[in-house]
């Protein structure tokens, strides 16, 4: 017999005893299909046995990890349609966008049609309605890299070919199989909500949301996001590039000094372009607002955009958001009961306003500043005027809000949104999330500059995911300029940094799975130094040696 402690109740199963099986002791207890579980703290499939003294809790679909375990799953069966529909048809899943994943489906120079996709939407029901298994098999890497060459996986075959591991799994569904970064759920009849919408030249593949986990939220167009992520994958061609066993290969012959060129040029010719855009403007231009979520460079950004913005003979004057923060007692609370930093109204918006008026006006106007410590609002003599061809800089995560600037007419106002939209992916089939990324760089930098360890960020990360949902991307389509800050080898450094900081979280931790996954995501990187990267690179923010910071 197994005794396993589930919420810390210990109780006996026969050996063999697979999580599925205790999992239907439990179901009751959950809102939604239970679809993995956390042994140990480390997420498994439900196909795994269960060991003496092991410790489980059970995964929905309203958590995090069972949303993207649904939302992985959705897309192996996506691709599973796709090949019995189209047999020589080559799917790519490429990033997020409208509350789905957009895709693409190469058909050997036919383009994509409607009817293509609503085949494909058919044929994936068909296979939800079989309520087929996926089946894990783990094997030596060897048989995985021959099984992925009989299929004609290319992009597979490079990266089995690189992992550090002997043993690997390949998940079956039918007879299709494929290499996943991640578990999936029992089977095919776990996924009964989904939608495919034909968006050219690809498609959406929609999903829901953790929140409600039983309906497809409503679809919004996004048309500026999904150019600026087109303009990710033109960068990606450019440095011929979009795999990470492509970035490795890059280190293996010696030419990361030459990738990190090309990648930082991609960079400044477009803060040069957003520059020259603005300078043509400035006798409408005044105010340059720059927003994003946490860990996009929106500060290097801003001072990189100023020195541009100089180059071309225009002198903005920056002024910070955080001096404008209401005294603590006046700050709103989140549902918690604890202080939301990150709403608007944390802000002083009438006095704000009151000022960006008078400066607009060519009045003298003395700025404010906040006292963290005391949570007081202070004023030490820090006066602020502009000349009339002087933009102010703004730059804070409520920018794309008109109701920060409302005293200021929108036509004034030049609205710019960053966010690390990588152009790189683990393959066709495993794209790399945004959020990843800037979860990454955010662990990298508050170890560096805020004091707090992996852990620390790791436990506040869904409250700031929560104030990014409410203030940030809601607004991302009024943005009149977006800017990528994602550098294409970026992960290999930044392993450099957080590696050592997320072994540092024990099995103890609540967070410890979501420390393992990052350390297993980060494992298909090689280790980069980052003597190359240059000391005004956005990359400097999270790492150190930043010519603009100062201590």
């Amino acid at each position: 017999m197994a005794r396993v402690y589930i919420d810390g109740v210990g109780r006996e199963y026969a050996d063999g005893t697979t999580l599925m099986a205790v999992s239907r002791d439990f179901a009751g207890r959950f809102a939604t299909p239970i679809v993995a579980a956390a042994g140990d703290n480390d997420v498994k499939d439900l196909q795994t046995v269960v060991k003496d003294g092991g410790k489980i809790t059970f995964i929905d679909l309203t958590s995090e990890e069972g949303a993207r375990i649904y939302r992985r799953s959705l897309a192996f069966v996506l691709i599973v349609a796709a090949r019995d529909l189209f047999p020589d048809g080559k799917v790519t899943v490429e990033h997020s966008l409208s509350k789905g994943l957009y895709c693409e489906l190469d058909l050997g120079g036919r383009e994509l049609t409607a009817e293509d996709v609503a085949r494909i939407e058919e044929r994936m029901r068909q296979i939800v309605g079989e309520d087929r298994p996926f089946i894990r098999r783990r094997m030596p890497r060897a048989e995985a890299i021959a099984l992925s060459q009989a299929s004609g996986q290319k992009e597979k075959v490079k990266l089995l070919e690189q992992v550090q591991r002997e043993q690997v799994s390949l998940y079956f569904c039918g007879e299709s199989y494929d290499y996943f970064f991640g578990t999936m759920v029992p089977s095919t009849g776990y996924l009964k909500v989904f939608e495919l919408k034909f968006y050219p030249p690809g498609l959406i593949l929609r999903f829901p949301e953790k929140e409600a986990p039983d309906v497809l939220p409503p679809f919004f167009e996004q048309r500026k996001l999904f150019k600026i992520f087109q303009e990710a994958e033109q960068w990606g061609n450019i440095l011929r590039c979009p795999y990470v066993a492509d970035l490795n290969e890059y280190a293996a012959r010696g030419q990361m000094a030459e990738l990190v060129r090309v990648a930082e040029a991609l960079h400044e010719k477009k803060l040069a372009q957003i520059a020259d855009y603005i300078s043509e403007h400035t006798n409408q231009v005044r105010v340059i607002l720059v927003a994003g979520p946490s860990s996009s460079g929106k500060t290097t950004f801003a001072q990189r955009l100023n020195v541009q913005l100089r180059v071309n003979g225009v002198r903005p004057v920056p002024i910070s958001l955080d001096d404008y923060f209401v005294d603590r007692e006046h700050t709103p609370r989140d549902e918690k009961g604890d202080y939301d930093f990150e709403a608007i109204e944390a802000l002083d918006l009438e006095l704000f306003n009151e000022h960006l008026v008078r400066l607009l006006e060519g009045d003298s106007v003395k700025i404010p500043t906040y006292n963290f410590m005391h949570g007081q609002r202070e004023y030490r003599g820090h006066v602020i005027k502009l000349e009339p061809d002087q933009p102010l800089i703004i730059e804070g995560i409520h920018g794309l809000n008109e109701r920060l600037t409302r005293s200021v007419p929108r036509d004034k106002k030049v609205k710019i949104y960053i966010s690390a939209l990588t152009q790189l992916s683990i393959d066709n089939h495993n794209r790399i999330p945004t959020t990843d990324t800037r979860l990454i760089r955010r662990i990298v930098r508050d170890s560096q500059f805020r004091a707090h360890d992996a852990l620390k960020t790791l436990e506040i990360w869904p409250s700031v995911r929560r104030g990014e949902e409410r203030n940030i991307f809601p607004f991302q389509e009024d943005a009149d300029i977006m800017f990528n800050s994602a550098l294409i080898y970026e992960l290999g450094m930044l392993r450099n940094c957080a590696e050592g900081l997320l072994q540092k979280i024990g099995p103890e931790s609540p967070v410890y799975s979501e420390a393992q996954r990052l350390l297993n995501f980060l494992s298909y990187f090689t280790v980069l130094p980052d003597d190359d990267v240059p000391a005004n690179s956005i990359l400097r923010e999270f790492v150190g040696k930043s010519c603009f910071y100062r201590p």
